[in-house]
């Protein structure tokens, strides 16, 4: 196809979003979907902390043609801080055209982003997510969704909802859980799940056993509000939990072993007791969660943040003919012995998934990660619920939940100081 005819092309799948856009009575935004490749893509950053402004330099490495034209965070130093290293970055600082007018912060400052910009990176802790998405696909943005996409049920169904109305506007939607776009992660699973290298999957054992994370003192001048949203790894209103913050990558990966199935219940144990002082929030320090689905598969799952422990990352996966190792890209036959192993290129899983946006935005020809992100975050949430009731509990009780989290309205000030959950005595959250 001739260059000119690709760009007809494009440019009618242009109008046709727009047409459908028009009958679902929402308004695109003129420009806000992109075909060609000579015309700028105007980028916005929500979030601008270590992963929003990695995620920034990721897609700016991914499209030449991209510019980051405004910023928001709810707090200016943060905004500031993430500019500056964004603006020194030799290969990408010339694409940083954020003028003072467009740095925003505060709770609604992600407005003022999506309103003026093409494709959004929502990288703020996982509490807002849900809020951010709506109003971004509401204007007929793309967007980049960082892990997980909720904190809590409704929020999930929330974001199931907003996924619906981005396919049928044709907007993109590409998730962080960035092991989906690893290459050799994809091979390990084609061979798993397609070539039947180890037979027929028989169970799951997966870990995120890691170190312990950074917090941030508190302040004088600081509020029970800026403390915990500064520090808002150790809250779960703000991020689910570190079985739902970070630990969601591991459980991404099982669901996809899975077929991307949703487990028909679980029975969970956690507590907290390494990390026990109140400057960590409330949160657990580990987690053990059984899963079971509608076959009689099983997952067995387990994460931890504590310090001088043993690490462990990885999901090994049992089979009728074999095991694998997903994340070190390892099959083993029957008697354990290596039968395969992925020796291919490892570009950067990070910069890939932006490469696979932008891409799909110039092509014309949407993604749509709403599925996969929405399943692999509830099964999260789901292994908390469990943990901190001390219950096992079914997929239905725990979709179905209208518990949410976190305050009715942002602002600063005082803000109640969530107590730790009590397996046995505290209910299903």
């Amino acid at each position: 196809m001739s260059n000119s005819r690709s760009q007809n092309s494009r440019r009618r799948f242009l109008q046709d979003s727009a047409a459908a856009t028009a009958a679902l009575g929402t308004l695109v935004i003129p420009g806000a979907v992109h075909a060609g490749t000579d015309e700028v893509i105007k980028v916005g950053l929500i979030g601008s902390g270590g992963r929003g402004t990695g995620a920034a330099i990721d897609a700016l490495h991914a499209d030449p043609q991209a510019k980051l034209t405004a910023i928001a965070d709810t707090f200016l130093d943060r905004a500031h801080d993430s500019l500056s290293t964004l603006k020194e970055d030799d290969k990408i600082g010339k694409q940083v055209e954020v003028s003072e007018e467009n740095i925003f912060a505060g709770f609604e400052g992600y407005k003022k982003v999506i309103d003026q910009c093409d494709v959004v990176i929502l990288t703020t802790p996982p509490h807002f997510r849900p809020l951010h998405l709506a109003y971004a696909i509401e204007k007929g943005k793309h967007c980049f969704v960082e892990k997980p996409i909720a904190v809590d049920a409704p929020g999930v169904r929330s974001v199931i909802e907003t996924c619906k109305v981005a396919k049928q506007k044709g907007l993109s939607i590409v998730s962080g859980l960035c092991w989906r776009y690893d290459s050799g992660v994809r091979e390990t699973m084609r061979q798993i799940l397609e070539e039947k290298a180890i037979g027929d999957i028989v169970a799951i054992e997966s870990s995120y056993n890691t170190d312990t994370l950074w917090h941030r003192p508190n302040q004088p001048d600081w509020s029970r509000m800026e403390y915990q949203v500064r520090n808002w790894l150790y809250y779960t209103w703000l991020s689910g939990d570190h079985i739902n913050e970070q630990a969601i990558h591991s459980l991404d990966k099982t669901a996809w072993l899975m077929g991307d199935k949703s487990p028909i219940r679980a029975t969970a144990l956690g507590g907290r007791q390494q990390r026990t002082d109140k400057k960590y929030g409330h949160i657990f320090d580990h987690f053990t969660v059984f899963y079971e689905y509608d076959d009689g598969k099983r997952v067995y799952f387990t994460c931890r943040q504590q310090h001088n422990c043993a690490m462990h990352t990885d999901e090994r996966v049992l089979g009728t003919n074999g095991q694998a190792e997903v994340l070190r890209h390892r099959l083993y036959d029957a008697a354990g012995k290596p039968s395969w192993r992925y020796k291919g290129e490892k570009p950067s899983m990070y910069r890939v998934e932006h490469e696979h946006l932008f891409k799909s935005i110039r092509e014309g020809n949407p993604i749509n990660d709403g599925g996969y992100m929405t399943n692999s975050t509830m099964i999260a949430i789901m292994g908390r619920m469990c943990a901190y009731s001390g219950q096992t509990l079914t997929w239905d009780e725990c979709f179905n939940s209208n518990v949410t989290l976190g305050p009715t309205e942002y602002a600063w000030g005082d803000i109640e100081e969530p107590a730790v959950a009590i397996p046995g005595q505290s209910a299903p959250a």
